[in-house]
């Protein structure tokens, strides 16, 4: 099979649908591939680099092309010829396509009995976050728009204090907080700013705070997430609340960037003119919606405007302006979809969900929107048993804080039968002596028996304490506790005096060696730990 990518001839657009990178892989899976020259000059990707990993280069990318491979949806040439006219009949076409609002293109695909995939309509679940190529061109967009709104931003992101003055940090709220807004947050962060964040759907809520943002909302408690994870349109009250939020919010904050978008309509309108007009002087506007109408009242596509002193971006083509890396994420993407769909096999699979909810066109129909997907029935509730009287269970061991029983039942019980045992055996000896044996007058012997009795306690008293704390906490503790080895190397020192060195004096080496290992590594290990939580 042949797959074809032709260049992007859309101005503005520097983004190729495939990368010397996916090539070869396409090649590898069995495909011959062809590439219009010139087709990576944008991104910075000459047509040796292309030559040098098997595809060639042609003039005419649409002749005899089984799968064709674009970054936009085809579109009227310089010369007067429409893209979609050239796909050859019964080829595959893959790119973003937005049918929603482009219902011709769709239907002059249809008529070529062409096979078309929707990059912009593969289901955000969790299979297909390899081929969500929405979510990488929106982590660019949302990187660049803080780059951008630093250029035209007349001061510094970070507060500085120098000799001449103290300087603020800039201010920067961020409408939206999916991809592309969690992006913009993360990058106006990492500048210094300071950022604040909104977004209807409160599950972003602590994504929010994890990047050190604050995350504000109205009072009125209602859910803005949609399928898909997708923004909702609001009800009229939860608006009137919201666009008071942006009121009071638009004359504290010197940047906006605005994200929002309803999926198949218009942008919404959430930056209204007196919003802007309210903001102070230099301040900065970046609508990343404006393709879709913009949520700025005043933006203009593909424009930067200055209204009120306050500089308005409508660019559309923000992940343009990184196209070298743009190119190689969504080359990946479509690699991992036609993967999936069986590489140099490719073939249409209606009953794969990722495939079904892509697929616009297919045998001479239009099979967007797909089907939605029923939810599988909830399993009957089980009747409630009338309740029982509760029976005292009999006494068992202490668990841990987890709450999970200890491997080896009745373990701790036989460990403390055997250490009361000792404790005892060990006490008779030192209360009562051994004088049936004759050893009464042996100090030895009281010795040993205080030793081990200490011995046994100890291994008692520490078994129970580590058993009570969660096994989360285990490595901590054990790190930190091991100072107690400075018991046994007190202990080891004691008996290293004397002339000679009997059992005992090499004994106490042995523990002297094996104590000062225990302390050392333990607070080395302590300090790794705390290092990461420090940041």
């Amino acid at each position: 099979m042949r797959v074809s990518i032709p260049r992007e001839f859309l101005p503005g657009e520097r983004r190729v649908a495939a990368t010397p990178e996916s090539v070869k892989k396409l090649i590898s899976m069995g495909f011959e591939v062809c590439v219009e020259r010139s087709a990576g000059d944008g991104a910075s990707l000459p047509d040796r680099l292309y030559e040098e990993v098997g595809a060639t280069l042609v003039a005419d990318p649409w002749s005899g092309a089984d799968v064709v491979l674009k970054v936009r949806p085809p579109s009227e040439l310089p010369d007067g010829r429409h893209e979609a006219d050239l796909v050859p009949e019964g080829a595959t076409l893959i790119a973003f396509l937005w049918p929603a609002r482009n219902t011709e293109l769709v239907e002059r695909l249809r008529a070529r009995n062409v096979t078309a995939l929707a990059m912009d309509q593969i289901p955000r679940i969790s299979r297909a976050q390899k081929m969500d190529a929405l979510s990488s061109m929106a982590n660019i967009a949302g990187y660049r728009s803080i780059i951008e709104a630093a250029h035209h931003f007349g001061s510094f992101f970070c507060g500085q204090m120098t000799a001449a003055g103290k300087v603020a940090p800039a201010r920067v709220l961020v409408i939206g907080a999916g991809v592309a807004g969690l992006s913009a947050l993360g990058t106006a962060k990492g500048l210094g700013a300071v950022v604040r964040a909104f977004d209807t759907r409160s599950a972003v809520r602590d994504q929010v705070k994890s990047m050190g943002a604050e995350f504000i909302e109205v009072e009125i408690k209602e859910e803005g997430e949609a399928a898909g994870g997708y923004a909702r349109e609001m009800s009229p009250a939860f608006i009137e609340a919201e666009m008071a939020l942006f009121r009071k919010q638009a004359r504290e904050v010197d940047i906006v960037v605005t994200t929002a978008l309803i999926p198949g309509k218009p942008a919404p309108k959430l930056w209204l003119r007196d919003m802007v007009e309210s903001m102070r002087p230099g301040s900065v506007v970046v609508d990343l919606a404006a393709e879709s109408g913009g949520n700025c009242e005043v933006t203009v596509p593909d424009q930067v405007i200055v209204h009120h002193g306050v500089t308005v971006l409508g660019r559309t083509d923000l992940t343009s302006r990184l196209a070298t890396t743009a190119s190689q994420l969504y080359a990946n993407n479509l690699v991992h979809l036609i993967t999936d769909m069986g590489g140099g096999k490719l073939a249409v699979n209606l009953d794969d969900e990722v495939v079904r909810g892509a697929i616009v066109t297919h045998k001479g129909a239009v099979l967007w929107p797909p089907p939605k997907v029923a939810k599988p029935a909830e399993a009957p509730k089980p009747a409630e048993k009338p309740a029982e009287k509760p029976v005292e269970a009999a006494p068992r061991a202490k668990h841990g804080a987890h709450g999970a029983a200890p491997a080896g039942g009745d373990s701790v019980s036989t460990v403390t039968w055997v250490a009361i045992a000792v404790l005892a055996a060990a006490w008779g000896v030192m209360r009562f002596g051994t004088g049936a044996l004759g050893l009464e007058a042996d100090p030895s012997v009281r010795m040993f028996a205080e030793r081990l009795t200490v011995f046994v306690l100890s291994c008692f008293v520490g078994w129970q304490v580590v058993w009570s704390v969660t096994p989360a906490l285990h490595t901590p503790l054990m790190s930190v506790t091991n100072a107690i080895s400075g018991i046994i190397l007190l202990g080891g020192m004691l008996h290293l005096h004397g002339a000679t060195m009997g059992l005992a004096g090499w004994l106490g080496v042995v523990a002297v060696l094996f104590a000062t290992i225990n302390i050392a590594g333990g607070f080395l290990v302590t300090r790794r730990m705390l290092a990461m939580f420090r940041k």
